[in-house]
């Protein structure tokens, strides 16, 4: 089944049909002023608790209309084509530095408000805006194997992943140009952040090397694994919601050789038309039982230190979503890299080519 698919779904697990539009609103509300309110959020798919957004509406009037992207780049891609009308977007760390270099966010002072008390500062990661006056933090995560225990009863490692074809099991990988280099760079014992030519080159030929193994590169894996066709791929810590649907049949890994982490932060855009409904959307999250709301249906990890307490022990003390610290001292969070994106692009090209 050696192909290359590009079919994007959900990424609730992390990466969702693009482009999806829903409404939410409030069943009997009629204070007629406030109804009449709005708000546009742009997310990755499936990554936002409807519930969350119903809630937002009860409590304020304002009706959320929300758009899903499959890629921090579609996101950009969009908007600087000239997408107007969204008021908050999701960006992973990276991007948002990316974005408030092109001028795109509008500073919030989100971080002056009472609730950001509860948000803890070490996820203040991006470059643009160390102290919060931007965006907030919103949900972070990692990027490991999810597995089918049926036909692998344990894997441990990217070396046990890419050695599982050779006993005639299907591997994936995502269609996403830096989570791909990044296994060839971590195996290394590489920053996923290198502009190095000879380290890039180095996780280029690595990974063209199990390319012939590789089944697909897809962000639609999940059914691939929960049905067999695929043993193993590389995804999303979201995976961890199937996983506990179906503990017998699924597990998620982070590998031991380190994995990379991601964080997205909720930002408001500069063009946004709404933007006092915006930083009210803002405040509404830093409340604890929101941001556990959000979690409790993403599996993934929050940055609100009081929303942690209310989370189920299957969550709150689950090595998967919130690893110990020797694990996450192997975590690698993408960076801006300015010029030095060029030498992924080419590395990617060469991957995808060869």
């Amino acid at each position: 089944m050696k192909q290359s698919i590009s079919l994007k779904s959900s990424r609730k697990v992390k990466k969702a049909l693009a482009m999806t539009s829903i409404a939410i609103t409030a069943l009997g509300f009629t204070h007629s002023a406030s109804a009449e309110e709005t708000l546009s959020l742009y997310n990755w798919g499936e990554y936002i608790n409807p519930e969350v957004l119903q809630r937002f509406t009860e409590e304020t009037g304002i009706k959320v209309k929300l758009d899903t992207y499959s890629s921090n780049e579609e996101m950009l891609a969009k908007l600087q084509a000239g997408a107007t009308g969204y008021d908050i977007v999701f960006p992973s760390v990276h991007m948002q530095d990316i974005m408030a270099k092109l001028n795109l966010l509008e500073k919030t002072n989100i971080n002056q408000y009472s609730g950001f008390k509860h948000i803890d500062k070490n996820f203040l990661n991006a470059e643009s805006d160390p102290n919060g006056e931007y965006c907030l933090p919103y949900a972070w995560g990692t990027v490991g194997i999810l597995y089918n225990k049926k036909l692998v009863p344990e894997l441990n490692s990217w070396a046990d992943f890419f050695a599982l074809p050779n006993d005639g099991k299907n591997i994936a990988m995502l269609d996403d140009m830096r989570e791909v280099i990044s296994v060839g760079l971590i195996t290394d014992g590489k920053s996923v952040n290198t502009t190095n030519r000879d380290d890039l080159k180095a996780a280029q030929d690595y990974i063209i090397k199990q390319k012939h193994n590789v089944s697909a590169f897809t962000y639609d894996s999940i059914p691939m694994v929960q049905s067999g066709d695929i043993a193993a791929a590389q995804w999303y810590v979201g995976s961890m919601l199937y996983v506990f649907q179906n503990p017998d049949d699924l597990a998620y890994v982070i590998p031991k050789e380190g994995a990379t982490m991601y964080q997205e932060d909720m930002c408001v855009l500069k063009s946004a038309p709404n933007k006092v409904n915006a930083k009210k959307f803002l405040e509404f999250f830093t409340q604890p039982e929101i941001a556990a709301l959000n979690t409790k249906q993403q599996t993934n990890g929050t940055m609100n230190t009081e929303a942690v307490k209310l989370l189920p022990d299957s969550l709150r003390n689950n090595p998967s979503i919130n690893p110990p610290a020797e694990v996450k001292a192997k975590l690698q969070l993408f960076k801006e890299l300015g010029k030095g994106i060029k030498l992924y692009d080419r590395a990617w090209t060469k991957i995808r080519t060869s």
